[in-house]
């Protein structure tokens, strides 16, 4: 399909975007995913970091900038938002866990939408809260699909292997016990774009008494379903 506007310099720096939207990414990575030559690509990049529109982390990288989160604020709705928040109530409802949506942000991922627990025993993960991408079900399920390079870079000093990721990508679903927190485990599975990226994780939450050591055996396919619900929404939305 070609998706030329007529407007090369357009279309270039929405190849960019389009690019960054896997999460941090070199120059390098940026000419390889573009096909376009390493100096208009530094020289897009850097334009869209004077514009705000892409930033750099800590280690030099580029990532999609604050500007985009001014600008989908001022468009009204976060799609997904939009489509998690009932569905993240019936998973709450069916499993009578926490239940949340993470998105990854550099170097952490940040819970976007979550359907609390009303009573008892639970993990509360606020919106907003920022979290490690080195622990936790949903930081597997954010890694697991990544090219070669970045998994191998989010590896590092992680508490999960090579071995417990493939098994996500085999299962479709990710779980943790005590990775990120003693006595709490999670089951996610990955919410996809359009395009089929992985652009988020489903995860429920809660103490490994009720969760058990197998909270995916336990939890799994209803944490796939309801992923793949929010899926299907937004490609019907045309995010």
């Amino acid at each position: 399909m070609d998706n030329s506007s007529g407007v090369g310099v357009i279309d270039k720096a929405a190849a960019v975007l389009d690019a960054l939207e896997a999460g941090p990414t070199t120059l390098a990575q940026l000419v390889a995913a573009t096909g376009l030559s390493r100096p208009t690509v530094h020289r897009l990049a850097q334009a869209l970091v004077h514009h705000r529109l892409v930033g750099k982390d800590v280690h030099g990288r580029f990532v999609l900038g604050s500007r985009l989160v001014e600008l989908a604020s001022a468009a009204g709705e976060d799609r997904l938002i939009a489509a998690a928040g009932p569905l993240l109530i019936q998973l709450r409802d069916a499993t009578g866990e926490s239940s949340q949506v993470f998105r990854r942000q550099g170097d952490s991922r940040v819970c976007v939408a979550s359907a609390e627990r009303p009573v008892g025993l639970r993990d509360t993960i606020p919106v907003g809260t920022q979290l490690s991408m080195r622990a936790g079900s949903a930081a597997q399920v954010l890694l697991a699909w990544e090219d070669h390079e970045r998994l191998l870079d989010g590896l590092q000093n992680a508490r999960f292997t090579p071995t417990i990721l493939a098994g996500v990508r085999r299962r479709g679903w990710a779980q943790s016990l005590g990775e990120r927190e003693p006595g709490v485990a999670s089951v996610s599975a990955p919410v996809r774009g359009p395009s089929g990226r992985v652009i988020a994780a489903v995860s429920i939450s809660g103490p490994i008494e009720r969760l058990t050591r197998q909270p995916g055996r336990l939890h799994g396919d209803l944490v796939c379903q309801i992923a793949t619900q929010i899926s299907e929404a937004l490609r019907q939305n045309g995010e």
